[in-house]
C-alpha cells in the first residue's frame, strides 16, 4: 500500500500513475450472484449453454459487474494520511469497450488525474480506475474519471 502524506501530498501526484491491483478471477459464480443482487438474469450472463451458442460462445460478465469490482480492486492501493474518509463522488465517462468472458482476470490501475479544491465537500479529487484488459481475454471496461470526495 503506497501512503501519501495528506492531502498536499496528493496533490502533488497529479498526472501519477498511483498503483495497479492484483489480477482477481470473474468466475461464474461471481456473475450469477451479481445477477441475483440485480435482477439482471439475461441469458448471456447466466445461461451456460445458451451462452455457449451466443455471439461470445460463453457467458460474460455483466459490464456494472466489472464497474463494481473497482472499489475492492484500488481499496489496498492508497493510504493518505490525515484523511478521515473517501466517499464516491461519481463517474464523469464509463465504456465497455469489450466483454469480459467468465474465467477471465481483470485488474485495476490508479492514476491521479486531478486535485480540485471545492466548499462543499472540503476537497473533490478526479482519478482513473480502470479495470484493464483481462488475461487471455479481450474484454475490458473503462472508468476515464471517478471521483471520489476526502474528508
Amino acid at each position: 500500500m503506497k501512503t501519501i502524506a495528506g492531502i498536499e501530498g496528493y496533490k502533488a501526484l497529479v498526472g501519477e500513475q498511483l498503483g495497479e491491483s492484483d489480477w482477481l478471477r470473474v468466475d461464474q459464480e461471481r456473475i450469477n450472484q451479481f445477477a441475483d443482487a440485480t435482477g439482471d438474469h439475461q441469458w448471456i450472463h447466466v445461461d451456460v449453454e445458451k451462452a455457449r451458442q451466443g455471439p461470445f460462445g460463453t457467458t460474460i460478465a455483466h459490464g456494472f459487474l466489472t464497474l463494481s469490482l473497482i472499489p475492492g480492486l484500488t481499496g489496498g492501493l492508497l493510504k493518505i494520511d490525515g484523511v478521515r474518509m473517501g466517499i464516491n463522488y461519481g463517474l464523469n465517462r464509463v465504456r465497455f469497450p469489450s466483454p469480459v468472458k467468465v474465467d477471465s482476470r481483470v485488474k485495476a490501475s490508479v492514476r491521479n488525474l486531478s486535485v480540485e479544491d471545492v466548499q462543499d465537500p472540503p476537497l473533490r479529487l478526479s482519478r482513473s480506475q480502470q479495470p484493464g484488459r483481462p488475461a487471455g481475454s479481450t474484454g475490458s471496461a473503462r472508468a476515464d474519471a471517478a471521483s471520489a470526495a476526502l474528508m
